[in-house]
């Protein structure tokens, strides 16, 4: 082989191997641009889902003292309803007293009015005259 085909063949080795080395890095450019791509896409869906928990955290969270309010307010209610109920027992109670006391007076009334008969049944006569 004279020098000149081999200095072509050498020079056509080294081009060939240049084009190599440049689409080999081009091609490897271009992973890189697709992995960055579907990085990027990740991370977004990523973003978008942290978005969506704290959203749904957040919900939760206003639900959560939505329901501590409205326990307290019946525990509340319920507490009231307790302190109006012993009022009204010891209301009842008093009335029950006073009605005790106004027989024991009636009693004692007629026992000591010479007027009155002894009778209980004139006594009640007596009274739903005055009403």
């Amino acid at each position: 082989m004279s020098t000149g085909a081999v200095i072509a063949i050498i020079a056509a080795a080294v081009v060939l191997a240049v084009i190599v080395v440049i689409a080999g890095r081009a091609a490897s450019a271009k992973r890189r641009a697709v992995r960055r791509d579907n990085a990027d896409e990740l991370r977004q869906q990523a973003r978008s889902r942290s978005i969506q928990a704290e959203s749904a955290r957040a919900s939760a969270d206003e639900q959560a003292a939505q329901a501590k309010r409205a326990q307290a307010e019946a525990e509340e209610r319920a507490a009231q309803a307790r302190g109006g109920h012993a009022v009204a027992e010891q209301r009842a109670a008093e009335a029950e007293q006073m009605t005790e006391d106004a027989r024991t007076r009636h009693d004692r009334a007629r026992e000591v009015d010479p007027d009155i008969s002894d009778a209980p049944q004139d006594e009640a006569v007596a009274i739903d005259r005055e009403r």
